[in-house]
């Protein structure tokens, strides 16, 4: 076998690069096998079904392009033994042969079926708009116009990346760290494993563990997925059951025996580093433990005790929930009479803070960034233009660049295809043409500094709010236009990171870039499809999906992703921001937690020049004290307090204590422990839910059915003791 290896001079100047990334390559290593294709596809399809049928429930769950990593191994290697190494000749290639087993399963089949899986594990942002067309705002949308908008979201992100890849990717001072997780675990996955208990071994244990244990809390003991003690111990008390419930309220000593409540929204705690965890922990306690608390009892904020302590659903100045249909008129905008009968939308004083921190979140992190880390990121950008190419580059230059009408042509197909949305179905999701035009003008902006960020400190700007906000402001009144304006802004950028993330992993890993390319294109379709023909199976077949007030009690189909994206939908799009944030609307002041956003890394940088030798204060960091609860809602409280506990335990303790066990299996068993979920998961759906079999005891709810009670005098609710 052949090898290619460049000495010292050219090593990555990236420390943890070269610590990492190997330096070696061997170009005759077969990609383009039967085995790539026929685990990278299946893996593709699996994922983009399961992440898509999972979000839709109380829990989802995501199952992660790990998850592939480890349980296709053993499968490839089996291949590799059974399959016949006859070899073929195909018909009009010349004298080119091809055979099912060209060799050992290596490394870089094993990276493509990754990113397949990668691509098909991320469902598209895009299936939230046909999820509250259909099942909250109760309109149409065919299903010809639901695959382009979710294809053409999830493709148009690929023109940009191809326009910034020279800067992002070839560049050695653009080091994308959350590449080195993945370089890492191919790394441990493909040395020789002699141990007794291999990790093959420990994987298929502890998937047979999660698959046979998850049977209990998935349908026989609900409650095990929100153990809320403080509302037993107190049945009748409102506030403690406020204090206590797990799923509708703060969460004190609330737990959770299910893996699928711990990996719920916040991912896998298995693989989130300690310092991180340690980061959520603070702002976690800082907004549920004294904030929320003040907010709520103290001062009353925004008449808070009208309305649930903790509560993503939009009410009335009775305390009732928002009646928002009855808002909307024939032509899907807003029926301006019936909102000024109806009166002033209002949020929990949980739902209204949470969007104040995202305003301060969003500022922070551009200030922190350039703060912090812009003098650096400027001369790296510098740098990476003129800089000598690294072993990785030079390595790289073994294989067939990708022609740059590639990404062009991709973008060019995706624009005329979603202008053709735009223009000829515009009945069906409101767009106009310039609306599509000044998204995509947004994306192309945003994409280059966004992904510089992110490749040089792992920190993305999440700027969803801002799309929403200025689209709210020129073109209010229309709820679908403005989810579809913040998916063509927003998504399209995030999708153009992510494609130039998986570059950077194909970079460090030798993956030839056309093979790259085609894999994402082809798996990017193919799970596009899957989503959407998941999402209209589950919309079409499950009665009252998504409608947490007309679903059975246990019912685990009530969307709440869907409830916050809907939500979003009506303050920004169908009221606008004017009446909501603006002078016509109550929550004005939280504009100005933006200036706090600002202001507040100001505060830390210039903390941290007066006093250079107090080195806790530059770890001081307020885009991720601040973004700690960002999954907040739809994620609850019973899911922190799970993620947080496993997280210390497993990357505090073992890491600490048991390291070379940490380093053996803990990614492993993450993987193994989504797998086994996932798979009893669907079987319980498929072989009962569907069937309609179910049973009622004790053990299927929370027992806290007064966390959802307001505490004002007057306020009268079913169920509710009024006051």
């Amino acid at each position: 076998m052949s090898s290619l290896e460049i000495e010292g001079k050219d090593v990555s100047p990236v420390e943890q690069v070269r610590l990492t990334v190997p330096t070696t390559d061997d170009p005759s290593l077969p990609v383009w096998t039967f085995r790539m294709w026929f685990l990278g596809l299946i893996s593709c399809v699996v994922l983009a079904f399961l992440n898509t049928f999972f979000s839709y429930r109380t829990e989802p769950l995501v199952i992660s392009m790990i998850s592939v990593q480890v349980a296709t191994l053993p499968i490839g290697r089996f291949m590799a033994k059974v399959l016949p190494k006859t070899k073929f000749r195909i018909f009009g290639l010349g004298d080119r042969e091809f055979s099912l087993n060209p060799g050992p399963f290596n490394v870089k089949e094993h990276v493509l079926i990754s990113i397949f899986a990668n691509v098909g594990g991320n469902t598209a942002y895009a299936i939230s708009i046909i999820d509250i067309i259909r099942a909250f705002y109760h309109r149409k949308i065919s299903f010809l116009a639901s695959w382009l908008l979710v294809n053409t979201t999830q493709v148009l992100g690929y023109g940009w990346a191809g326009i910034m890849r020279k800067y992002v990717v070839e560049p050695a001072q653009m080091w994308w760290p959350s590449s080195l997780v993945q370089v890492s675990l191919f790394s441990a996955l493909h040395e020789k494993d002699r141990q007794r208990m291999s990790r093959g071994k420990f994987f298929l244990i502890a998937l047979i563990s999660s698959f046979s244990w998850y049977v209990f809390p998935g349908y026989l003991f609900p409650t095990l997925s929100a153990v809320s003690w403080v509302c037993w111990a107190f049945p009748k008390s409102v506030t403690a059951h406020q204090i206590g419930s797990g799923m509708h309220g703060l969460g004190l000593g609330a737990f959770a025996l299910d893996w699928s409540v711990i990996a719920s929204y916040l991912g896998s705690p298995l693989i989130t580093p300690f310092f991180a965890i340690v980061n959520v922990i603070v702002g976690y306690i800082a907004l549920i433990y004294l904030i929320i608390p003040v907010a709520y009892w103290g001062l009353n904020l925004y008449g808070a005790r009208k309305f649930p302590i903790f509560s993503s659903h939009l009410f009335n100045h009775k305390g009732e929930i928002y009646d928002v249909n009855s808002i909307v008129n024939d032509k899907f905008e807003i029926d301006m009479p019936s909102y000024l009968k109806q009166g002033h939308i209002h949020l929990s004083v949980f739902f209204a803070l949470t969007y104040g921190i995202g305003f301060a979140a969003i500022v922070a992190t551009l200030t922190h960034v350039a703060l912090f880390n812009g003098k650096e990121i400027y001369q790296q950008y510098r740098a990476s233009k003129g800089a000598k190419e690294d072993i990785h580059t030079r390595l790289m230059k073994n294989y067939e660049p990708i022609p740059g009408w590639w990404f062009y042509s991709i973008l060019l197909v995706a624009l005329v295809l979603s202008l053709v949305l735009c223009i000829f179905m515009r009945d069906e999701i409101q767009m106009p043409w310039w609306g599509l035009i000044f998204a995509a003008g947004l994306a192309l902006l945003f994409t280059l500094p966004v992904s510089i960020i992110t490749a040089t400190t792992n920190v993305s700007p999440g700027l969803n709010i801002i799309t929403e906000y200025i689209m709210g402001i020129i073109y209010p009144g229309r709820p679908i236009a403005n989810v579809c304006f913040k998916t063509y802004g927003y998504i399209s950028m995030a999708q153009a990171i992510t494609f130039l993330s998986d570059f950077k992993l194909g970079h460090y890993m030798k993956i030839p870039p056309r093979s790259m390319f085609i894999v994402q294109c082809i798996g990017t379709v193919i799970a596009s499809s899957v989503n959407t023909a998941v999402a209209w199976w589950l919309l079409t077949s499950i009665e009252n999906i998504c409608n947490d007030q007309l679903l059975p009690p246990n019912s685990p189909w009530t969307c709440p992703g869907d409830n916050v994206f809907f939500d979003a939908s009506v303050i920004w799009g169908l009221v606008g921001p004017k009446r909501i944030f603006g002078r016509l609307g109550s929550y004005g002041a939280l504009n100005w937690f933006f200036f706090g956003g600002a202001l507040g890394p100001l505060l830390i940088w210039l903390l941290h020049k007066a006093f250079p030798t107090q080195k806790w204060i530059k770890k001081i960091n307020l885009p991720v004290l601040l973004g700690a609860t960002a999954a907040m809602p739809p994620a609850t409280t019973v899911n922190f307090n799970c993620w947080i506990v496993v997280g210390v335990i497993f990357n505090y303790y073992v890491f600490r204590y048991h390291k070379v066990w940490w380093q053996r299996y803990n990614y492993v068993l993450s993987a193994a422990l989504d797998a086994g979920l996932a798979f009893m998961g669907v079987l319980l759906y498929f072989s009962l839910t569907m069937e309609e079999k179910s049973f009622s005891w004790w053990g299927i709810e929370e027992h806290c059915p007064l966390s959802k009670c307001p505490t004002a005098k007057g306020i009268v609710v079913d169920g509710c003791p009024v006051y």
